[in-house]
């Protein structure tokens, strides 16, 4: 019996993932016994830290934990959180009411957007960007508008462009910064004009600090709560996947504005019972005790960094260091623009033995962009730059 599950409103407004074509090819060559150095996907290949998983280990033998948690975190995670914000921005959370644990930053950002967005609600987008952040829009039934960025535009311009063009008038802005995937990086003053912007538009804002520690040359990243009035217009995400090496953890959190929060505490009330409480606990630790061991994983990245991009530009692939992630956004050498990412991608994996994640994935925007994940020690990394040479000197 077939049920055309694809014709349904949401999952017809789902377009086909990009992302599958380059990673079916990429198995096709590993099946045949090639090495594929994969520098696609984002998923971190660092250890948890030591001490993490040791209180994670402890808490798991304690039978209590292994019961339903609370939804929206126990609260000494949550506290954790808000002295957490205090340390590092200067900015007061209240643990009860600003404040919700989350089942990693993407998670909590789809069941947000599901919350606050009705069939007609226009949801603003940079792109070319991580996909969660208009599809998750679109899975609520709302309408995307697409605004540009890249070196070559002005974010703020074109959002104000934008805002002009759209009827009816958009409900929310999702942006993120350090971003995945142009790793474009920004200073505080960029979101004073952000909240701003969303005061005189009656707009809430989204902002996912995912890669806030993962900063180079000595760039800090701002949070979008330093401003004074963003709590009044919106919540900022952070995940505990790349700072602390823990993406399979799945944990991350939601604070700001009041009634955001308690919209997503509200709703994650009917679909889930919270994280497994020692990784809740083994969290209250990461956030809590000493950073070292951030500065330590920021330290890899950025390693890594260097290698590929001084590599890169050394064979005739010419790019900029990024300020922030954990990604390289290169745009594809002229000779093989005109190919498009998708194709781009696969040629590399037949010629170079490397996947990369095409820029198309993240929008059309990205099209002549593919994106670097640093997730490969430097001598693999020197291996796949031995193996692109061969391929763009073809």
């Amino acid at each position: 019996m077939s049920f055309n599950i694809a014709q349904t409103s949401r999952m017809y407004r789902l377009p086909p993932y990009v992302f599958a074509q380059v990673n079916a090819l990429k198995m096709e060559r590993r099946r045949a016994g090639e090495d594929i150095i994969d520098l696609g996907m984002g998923n971190p290949d660092l250890p948890t830290p030591k001490h993490i998983i040791d209180k994670l280990v402890e808490a798991v033998q304690k039978g209590h934990n292994h019961r339903y948690s609370a939804s929206r975190g126990i609260t000494k995670l949550r506290e954790a959180i808000a002295r957490w914000y205090d340390r590092r921005y200067g900015v007061d959370i209240d643990p009860e009411t600003e404040a919700v644990v989350t089942i990693g930053a993407k998670e909590g950002l789809s069941h947000l957007v599901l919350a606050l967005i009705s069939p007609g609600h226009v949801v603003f987008s940079p792109n070319p960007t991580y996909p969660i952040h208009p599809y998750s829009a679109i899975i609520a039934g709302g309408d995307v508008r697409s605004i540009p960025i890249g070196t070559d535009r002005n974010f703020l311009e074109d959002l104000e462009h934008a805002t002009k063009q759209t009827w009816p008038r958009p409900r929310l802005l999702i942006i993120s910064y350090p971003h995945n995937p142009t790793t474009a990086v920004v200073e505080v003053d960029f979101f004073h004009r952000i909240v701003e912007f969303a005061r005189e538009n009656h707009l809430m804002v989204i902002h996912d600090l995912a890669y806030a520690d993962l900063t180079f040359d000595g760039y800090k990243a701002p949070s979008f709560l330093q401003v004074p009035g963003a709590k009044d217009v919106g919540v900022e995400f952070f995940s505990l996947s790349k700072s602390y090496s823990m993406a399979g953890w799945r944990v991350g959190f939601c604070v700001g504005n009041q009634e955001m929060v308690a919209a997503l505490t509200r709703i994650k009330s009917y679909l889930d019972y919270g994280v497994f409480q020692p990784i809740q606990i083994a969290s209250i630790i990461a956030l809590n005790e000493d950073q070292n061991c951030v500065n330590e994983i920021v330290s890899i990245y950025e390693s890594r960094r260097d290698v590929l991009v001084e590599g890169l530009n050394r064979v005739g692939w010419q790019m900029e260091k990024p300020k922030g992630t954990m990604f390289v956004w290169a745009r594809i050498p002229e000779q093989f623009r005109s190919m498009g990412s998708v194709e781009f991608a696969k040629y590399l994996i037949e010629e170079a033995k490397v996947a990369v994640s095409p820029g198309l994935g993240f929008g059309e925007y990205g099209d002549e962009y593919v994106r670097f994940a640093l997730v490969e020690n430097e001598m693999r990394t020197r291996q796949a730059i031995r193996g692109i040479r061969r391929a763009i000197q073809k």
